[in-house]
């Protein structure tokens, strides 16, 4: 993993190609080039590990380009969760929870990522309040999506177990 400045990433993609972004979307032009500023940027070559269990949650990381796959960790036993694509954001669960990482988040395929830290975070929220409520806004829907897709796994695999009595 390396470090990549903010102007080097936007000299690849313009501010629109972030707006169109799932996590970013709406939010304005001065903002994301602050974001990019003041942010972590890294680079990951495929099948680099962004992060791993037991680490710190103090972050989450915005995928700009590529794929993350994420791994959960349970009782010693891993499990392929997902793949998060560009747009997206892995990590904003252990940030707002507060807690450690309890899976490992590898790259699929090369990569780029925003790391947007509980002190950016939070500078956020007092440089552009409406740009962070529509950032809240925007992380909020990504987890509703993703918990409603939980929810679909849970229903099918109830179904699955009672018609297989």
């Amino acid at each position: 993993m390396h470090v990549l400045t903010g102007p080097e990433v936007l000299s690849h993609f313009s501010i629109d190609y972030f707006k169109g972004a799932s996590t970013f979307g709406a939010l304005s032009d001065s903002t994301l080039n602050w974001l990019f500023q003041e942010g972590k940027l890294y680079a990951l070559d495929a099948n680099e590990v962004l992060f791993e269990p037991n680490e710190r949650g103090d972050a989450f990381f915005v995928i700009l380009k590529g794929a993350i796959a994420y791994y959960k960790c349970h009782d010693g036993q891993y499990a392929h969760i997902r793949d998060y694509q560009a747009g997206e954001q892995i990590g904003f669960m252990s940030m707002i929870a507060l807690h450690d990482r309890v899976g490992s988040a590898i790259a699929v395929q090369d990569s780029i990522v925003l790391e947007i830290n509980t002190h950016l975070f939070h500078n956020l929220h007092e440089k552009a309040p409406l740009d962070f409520g529509v950032l809240m806004m925007n992380l909020a829907r990504e987890m509703a999506r993703t918990l409603r897709s939980v929810d679909n796994i849970v229903v099918k695999k109830v179904h699955e177990h009672s018609s297989s009595e």
